[in-house]
């Protein structure tokens, strides 16, 4: 059975590292999710049946109760909620890992006061000593795993719109951070070197779960794609040291797979909001910047236009570049978007997408709308591509976004993206900005690019406005 487990173990772990590569292009990321779901039904089923911890009934019942969540929640959820999502599925992870952990140690526990081993389990306790990897694994995994919890509630919270999203802060918070992350560490060695005190484990999840709060909490909503692909990692470690509990192979690399990914993407997500990732680590994202007085850079220089001369723009463009953001993920815009597309395309004209790393409130958000409204992947421009095309564009719509074309970011300091790389849509000919108002986007600073010479200002809901500019563009 061994034998047979460990082989099953060797295909699950191809299968997963598969699957995570087919995730890399929208072509094959169907194939690469089904890749990783078998690759993690299998492990699930041999490691039940091989340890014989439960009956098949509660193995169907299992499946079948998750399948039918899983089904429910796919058809019901809307794209401009699946950040809220996955930051839901990472909590599950966390908790998941910390719950395997918790049941690990007591039943280990108990198992070392009566000098027994625990049927089911590997042998953690001798009834003389415990294992030491056991033991740091526990303390990790537990450690990891609630403020992986407790962070991705709050992020939820933030998304959800349930906790506010700027950034919380208050006086001497980051001292109030070390203080709790250091009470943390003492207790994580504490459970390492007095395990059979269960109120050392208790207080870790108590500290810890006020860790993952505090961490949380000073993160304005403009930085939540990082946090996402952060807490991902986070989940994914602790899924590892869970391993480490249980002695389960799979388990450790589907967890380091998951870990390394999210620190891949973590750091790719930094560079483009110009963030470090110890900044990301330490929770100073979101601290208040001293903006400069910008005054009223609106008043008498906002030129507002319709569909009707959007549309005559566009019969004379030979380049167009659609920049979409959050905007017209919540205004469902990209219907639309595609018919324009198809129309300017009939006529001869070159149509591309830039996608900005952080557009929307994930990444890779903007690439799934598009690629649902089967818009070729291969017009969807990445920031570095794009970029420098911009100059010889003859119109830019902007539908949705804001902080990612705000020239503002170029400036060195006194604003909240000061450095952070930006889609250069001011360089084109002719802006076109799609929104309701002049309202500022999550950095919650103005826009300097909605008052300039070439910028038009669209004001209504996406969807209505790419509606009427499709129905003016085939009338014209």
């Amino acid at each position: 059975m061994n034998i047979l487990t460990n082989a099953v173990y060797l295909v699950s772990a191809v299968l997963f590292v598969l699957g995570m590569k087919g995730l890399g292009h929208p072509r094959t990321a169907v194939r690469g999710n089904l890749l990783g779901a078998v690759a993690m039904f299998l492990a699930i089923l041999v490691t039940v049946i091989g340890n014989k911890m439960i009956g098949p009934e509660w193995i169907i019942g299992g499946i079948a109760a998750g399948s039918l969540i899983g089904i429910i929640t796919a058809l019901r959820i809307q794209m401009t909620a699946m950040p809220q999502m996955v930051g839901l599925f990472n909590g599950f992870g966390g908790i998941a890992s910390v719950l395997v952990a918790t049941i690990a140690i007591i039943d280990a526990v108990q198992g070392y006061s009566i000098g027994r081993m625990v049927d089911g389990l590997r042998s953690v306790a001798t009834g003389l000593d415990f294992d030491l990897q056991f033991l740091i694994a526990t303390a990790a995994s537990a450690f990891i795993g609630t403020v992986t919890f407790w962070g991705s509630l709050i992020a939820f919270g933030k998304l959800q719109g349930i906790v506010t999203e700027k950034a919380v802060r208050y006086p001497g918070d980051q001292g109030v951070k070390i203080l709790v992350f250091i009470g943390a560490l003492v207790l994580s060695v504490l459970v390492v070197l007095d395990p059979t005190n269960l109120a050392y484990y208790y207080g870790l999840l108590g500290i810890t779960s006020v860790l993952g709060i505090l961490l949380t909490v000073p993160i304005g909503g403009a930085d939540m794609p990082i946090v996402i692909a952060l807490l991902n990692s986070y989940s994914g470690i602790a899924a590892a040291a869970t391993g480490f509990v249980l002695n389960n192979t799979i388990l450790i690399i589907a967890g380091s797979l998951v870990g390394a990914s999210g620190i891949i993407l973590t750091q790719i997500m930094c560079k483009a909001m110009n963030r470090s990732l110890a900044n990301v680590l330490f929770g100073g994202l979101g601290a208040a910047v001293a903006q400069v007085d910008l005054g009223d850079i609106y008043t008498g220089k906002i030129k507002s236009t319709s569909a009707d001369e959007i549309a005559m723009i566009l019969k004379s463009a030979q380049r167009v570049v659609f920049v979409p953001g959050y905007g017209m993920a919540v205004a469902r815009a990209q219907t639309p978007v595609r018919q324009l597309t198809e129309a300017m395309e009939a006529d001869g004209i070159e149509v591309e997408f830039g996608i900005h790393p952080v557009a929307g409130r994930m990444p890779g958000h903007m690439n799934v709308l598009l690629a649902e409204e089967n818009i070729s992947y291969d017009k969807l421009r990445e920031m570095d591509q794009i970029n420098p095309t911009f100059a010889n564009t003859d119109v830019v719509i902007v539908i949705g976004a804001n902080d990612v074309v705000n020239p503002l970011a170029r400036e060195a300091e006194g604003s909240p993206i000061s450095g952070m790389p930006i889609l250069n849509v001011d360089q084109a000919r002719t802006v076109v900005v799609i929104k309701r108002s002049l309202s500022p986007g999550f950095a919650g600073i103005d826009n300097p690019l909605f008052a300039m010479d070439n910028t038009l200002m669209f004001f209504a809901d996406g969807k209505k406005a790419v509606d009427e500019i499709v129905t003016a563009y085939k009338d014209a």
